[in-house]
């Protein structure tokens, strides 16, 4: 599938093989149809093109979707006067919406012809609620208690104007016009039921830029995300999503999302020398290998002193402090965006983390690290905390239903 030159007609062939994992075929900004469809009226899709997500399924797109190399953050909150019945209605358009373009297709309505000729890209729209949507939609006996405000940190310096919001919707895609295509067409499907509160924007690596599949580097140059949870692991699915017992079966099978933009202070960290950023993050910069030796998914030494007596991975090194081990087990799924916004005021580059992690409980996977990171990180000096949110994000829609059908219909 990766090949240029292949057939139409074979393309199509693989995608009807394939049809079990989700994959969708886009052209010309639709998908393609075997009727139609001969060996030289279309030049067939690249994979990073023609690789599609299901928008149905027990968890939403988006959250265990491999990275994509460009990110939408948007926040909006209910307009003044709209109450559930809007909330309903939007949802129902955002859900319809996003199954046609995470298909490939055009928007139904005044598509913006951005995406024309791109296929879907891994393209993924997530929704989420946030804490005061609850009472905006009189469902406050339906707010989950994992949706409590999280605590203030030390560190923090947010901005109230890019926090928080009724609702949320992450956008990613491989392709930077397919992503801006979804960020108008949610924007415009909002209509008058909800105002735009904030939006970030974000990127990643693009998907073979490097010889095989590798970690992600941050702006710092950092490999990022080598301890993450992985879907092989038995208890992934418990530490990531809701049961289905839960106290609130609407949100059964779904996450919870906390976001927080992290501008990194580039001009401090790239006057350390090599050595001495090392040793901040307690990782090798080459190759994500713990500084205690091995390759980048050996278990860090913890314990492993130099011959001068000293621990060789710093007692405030990053990669220690946050260590499940170092935690009680705590574990989150992160699945960041790098974002660059410029130059800031005091001419210093806008750039960092839009840090996005994934938990079947908060209180349990983001709080206690970042407050043990807050006590002491030898990190913190080089990173800031601008902006913070919550979201509850309830699990896929079935075929036939909206995202959050079983919380508002209920």
């Amino acid at each position: 599938m990766s090949d240029n030159n292949i057939s139409r007609r074979r393309l199509l062939g693989s995608v009807g093989a394939a049809g079990a994992t989700g994959l969708a075929l886009g052209a010309a900004g639709g998908v393609v149809s075997g009727a139609t469809a001969s060996d030289d009226t279309l030049a067939a899709l690249t994979a990073v093109g023609s690789t599609g997500v299901p928008s149905h399924g027990e968890h939403q797109s988006g959250i265990t979707t491999p990275l994509q190399a460009r990110g939408h953050l948007i926040a909006f909150d209910l307009a003044p006067g709209a109450g559930r019945s809007e909330a309903i209605a939007l949802m129902r358009r955002w859900s319809a919406l996003a199954a046609e373009l995470m298909a490939g297709r055009p928007a139904a309505e005044g598509d913006t012809g951005v995406a024309l000729d791109a296929g879907p890209s891994s393209l993924t729209l997530t929704f989420g609620f946030g804490r005061t949507f609850f009472d905006r939609t009189g469902l406050v006996a339906q707010r989950p208690p994992e949706l409590d405000p999280l605590p203030d940190f030390s560190s923090d310096q947010l901005d109230a104007k890019r926090s928080n919001g009724d609702l949320w919707v992450q956008i990613g895609a491989d392709d930077s016009l397919v992503a801006f295509h979804a960020l108008r067409a949610v924007q415009k499907a909002a209509g008058a039921a909800a105002r735009v509160r904030w939006q970030m924007n974000g990127f990643n690596r693009s998907p073979g830029a490097t010889d095989r599949p590798k970690t992600a580097r941050n702006l710092m140059g950092q490999v990022d995300g080598t301890r993450n949870p992985k879907p092989s692991e038995p208890d992934f699915d418990r530490r990531i999503f809701v049961p289905a017992k839960t106290a609130h079966p609407w949100m059964a099978g779904g996450s919870y999302a906390v976001v927080r933009r992290i501008r990194m202070l580039l001009d401090d960290w790239e006057q350390l020398t090599l050595k001495k950023q090392e040793q901040v993050i307690g990782r090798r910069k080459s190759d994500g290998a713990p500084l205690t030796g091995g390759s980048e998914t050996t278990e860090i030494a913890l314990d492993k002193t130099g011959p001068d007596g000293r621990l060789v991975v710093p007692d405030n090194a990053h990669a220690r402090i946050a260590a499940p081990e170092q935690n009680g087990g705590a574990a989150m799924l992160r699945r960041p965006f790098s974002f660059h916004d410029g130059i800031a005021a005091d001419g210093t580059p806008d750039a960092g983390l839009l840090f996005i992690c994934w938990q079947a409980d908060p209180l349990r996977g983001f709080v206690p690290v970042q407050r043990k990171l807050d006590r002491g990180d030898a990190l913190s000096p080089f990173v800031r905390h601008e902006a913070s949110g919550l979201f509850a994000v309830p699990g896929g829609p079935r075929e036939g239903e909206y995202v959050g059908q079983r919380l508002l219909e209920s």
